[in-house]
């Protein structure tokens, strides 16, 4: 029952108590930073570095729009005509780091690699992450409302992913910035706008079904890490059909007959 009780966000029982396992903090790390003309290429080296036996210890990516909004919040040196980025990091023995760097090198190259460089020091591997964590304070400044969705497509579909968002983002004219954990697809997009604006307030709520009927076709899901909780609760059958939820809702009955465990979650609201 493990699995189905942490994948029911609180709906079907309450846990009161977990044994957490940890592994040992590895001796080194190692940060690289890897830029493409373009999304395809960098889905291409995604593919191919989590091919390998070694894989990356963490691998974030980042789009076009990403990248040209924290320009100015990032000490690290970004080519003005980056399409999308990578930042890989290794871990493992010191006395591995260099071999390791070796084989992601190998990995991403390929046409449209623009740049591929290591952090050598604590002050290039913080320069590094701050490229990364610049990206939320840089939201807030473009727009002062978001919707920020966790969505998941396999890594061979995110250039498709990509390019669907920004048709979206022009039809619709919502900044949309795209950035997210690229090692399993999980995607952060977030739908910029001001809810001052009548135009994009009312354009946000169908821009953001539009976004997730995509990921749909896409062979992909709604959450990757987030859950569905409330927001996404009335876009749900979108991914589940009405057999899956119907049964969803029957294992629901079944552990929890009063409907008091976090009700008015996971599921959307019946049809009457």
């Amino acid at each position: 029952l493990t699995r189905l009780l942490i994948g029911s966000e609180g709906t079907l029982a309450v846990i009161t108590e977990a044994t957490l396992k940890l592994t040992p903090l590895p001796e080194a790390r190692r940060l690289l930073q890897a830029v493409f003309a373009d999304v395809r290429a960098a889905a291409d080296a995604i593919s191919r570095l989590m091919a390998q036996p070694a894989t990356p210890y963490a691998l974030e990516f980042m789009d076009r729009q990403a990248i040209e909004m924290i320009r100015g919040y990032s000490k690290a040196e970004l080519p003005r005509d980056a399409g999308a980025l990578l930042m890989i990091e290794v871990d493992g023995p010191q006395t591995q780091l260099d071999e390791l760097e070796a084989v992601m090198s190998r990995a991403v190259r390929g046409a449209g690699l623009l740049d591929f460089r290591a952090a050598r020091t604590r002050e290039e591997t913080e320069a590094l992450w701050a490229t990364r964590k610049a990206l939320s304070p840089a939201l807030r400044n473009v727009a002062p409302n978001k919707l920020n969705e966790d969505v998941v497509v396999p890594v061979s579909r995110l250039p498709e992913l990509i390019a669907g968002l920004e048709a979206l983002s022009r039809r619709y004219g919502i900044p949309i910035v795209n950035f997210g954990h690229a090692g399993n697809g999980n995607i952060h997009v977030n739908l910029l706008y001001d809810s001052q604006d009548p135009r994009q307030e009312a354009n946000a709520k169908p821009c953001l079904r539009e976004v997730f009927e995509l990921v749909i076709r896409l062979d992909g899901t709604l959450s990757g890490e987030h859950g569905i909780g409330r927001e996404k609760r009335d876009y749900l059958p979108l991914a589940i059909d009405p057999a899956a939820l119907a049964l969803m809702r029957r294992i629901k009955a079944q552990f929890d007959p009063k409907g008091i465990l976090n009700p008015d979650k996971i599921f959307p609201e019946p049809v009457s």
